[in-house]
C-alpha cells in the first residue's frame, strides 16, 4: 500500500460497546501500542451493545483505573498507556473523556483521534442507528475530535487479528491528515467554524478533522486485503421478536431476529462485506436539517473510492 507520506503515531482515545475486558479492544490496544501510538482507553465497564447513544442521567457512574489491564496488554512499556473504565454507557465514556476526564486524570495524552472498537458483530446499514460502537464514535465526532469506528462483521469467531491489520492500516492512512491536537475539541465556536467550502480533497478532510463526518469500518469474516469506500446498504431484519408465556408473571418479548437479510445493492457497505472486503463508510455526525449537517454533495464526493479503496480524500 502506497502511503503519501510515511506514517507517524499520535496519541489516540479508544473506547467501544463491548466492554473494558473485549478481546477485540484489547487486541487493538496492543496493537496501536506496538506501533508507538500513545493510548488512553475509557471504555464501559459492562457490555452496552444497541445502547445507541444512550446517556446516563443523575446517576453517578463509577471511575477507575486498570493498571493490571495495562500491565499485560502492553508491548512498548515507553509509550503512554492508561486504562480506564466506567459505570455508563459509550457514549457516556466518551463525554467523560472529552470534556475533563481524561485532562485531570491522564493529562499527558491529548487525544488526535478517537477509535470505537474493535466491536464483535456487524453494524452495517441500519445497525448505525442502534449500534453503541458507532454511537461512541458520532459522540466524540459531536465534540470535535475526529473519530472512526470498527467492527468484526461476524459472530463466527473472535479472532480479531485481520481486524486490527485493517484498522491499523486506515490509522496510519489517517497519519497525513491529523496534524496536531483537534482545533475543533468542545466546538468553541459552535456551528461558526465551518468546513473549507466545495469537494475538494482538503474541503472534505476539514469536514473530518472537525467532527462532521466520521468513518466506520466492517471487516468480514475472512478478509483477503482489500478495501471498498461505499454508502450504507440495505438490510432486515425479519421475525425480530420472540414472545414468552410465563404462566402467572404473564407474557414476554424478547427483540432479536430470526432472519438477518441483506439485499443485493452493489457497491453498498453489505455487499462489500459479504464479497471479502473491508468496507468504510463516511457517515454524518449531524441530522441533515442541523447548521452543520452534511451537503448531500459533500457527502456524496467523502464516499468516492480512490487508491487502494480508501476514500479518495484520504
Amino acid at each position: 500500500m502506497h502511503l503519501t507520506r510515511k506514517a507517524v503515531a499520535f496519541p489516540i482515545l479508544l473506547t467501544n460497546d463491548d466492554g473494558i475486558h473485549s478481546p477485540g479492544l484489547q487486541d487493538l490496544a496492543s496493537a496501536l501500542n506496538s506501533k508507538g501510538h500513545p493510548l488512553v482507553i475509557l471504555a464501559p465497564l459492562t457490555e452496552q451493545s444497541a445502547v445507541g447513544m444512550k446517556l446516563t442521567l443523575r446517576d453517578d457512574m463509577k471511575f477507575q483505573e486498570h493498571p493490571e489491564i495495562a500491565d499485560r496488554i502492553i508491548k512498548e512499556p515507553s509509550t503512554p498507556m492508561r486504562v480506564f473504565s466506567l459505570d455508563g454507557s459509550p457514549c457516556d465514556c466518551v463525554i467523560v473523556a472529552i470534556d475533563g476526564g481524561l485532562k485531570s486524570r491522564a493529562p499527558e495524552i491529548e487525544p488526535w483521534l478517537c477509535i470505537s472498537g474493535i466491536n464483535r458483530g456487524p453494524n452495517l446499514s441500519v445497525d448505525v442507528l442502534h449500534s453503541g460502537t458507532v454511537s461512541a464514535a458520532r459522540e466524540a465526532a459531536l465534540y470535535g475530535l475526529p473519530s472512526i469506528s470498527v467492527s468484526l462483521a461476524t459472530y463466527a469467531h473472535q479472532d480479531y487479528s485481520q481486524s486490527v491489520e485493517a484498522t491499523i492500516a486506515m490509522v496510519d492512512r489517517l497519519s497525513g491528515v491529523l496534524s496536531g491536537i483537534p482545533s475543533n475539541i468542545l466546538r468553541p465556536e459552535g456551528s461558526r467554524k465551518r468546513p473549507i467550502a466545495g469537494t475538494e480533497p482538503e474541503s472534505l478532510r476539514s469536514w473530518f478533522t472537525q467532527g462532521n463526518i466520521f468513518l466506520n469500518l466492517n471487516i468480514p469474516e475472512s478478509w483477503g486485503g482489500r478495501y471498498q469506500t461505499a454508502p450504507l446498504g440495505a438490510r432486515w431484519y425479519y421475525n425480530a421478536t420472540d414472545t414468552m408465556d410465563r404462566g402467572e408473571v404473564g407474557v414476554a418479548f424478547e427483540v432479536g431476529a430470526a432472519k438477518i437479510v441483506d439485499e443485493d445493492i452493489p457497491n453498498t457497505d453489505c455487499n462489500a462485506v459479504n464479497s471479502g472486503q473491508v468496507s468504510i463508510t463516511p457517515l454524518a455526525s449531524w441530522p441533515s436539517n442541523h447548521p452543520l449537517g452534511v451537503p448531500d454533495e459533500v457527502l456524496n464526493a467523502a464516499t468516492v473510492e480512490g487508491e487502494g479503496g480508501f476514500p479518495s480524500w484520504i
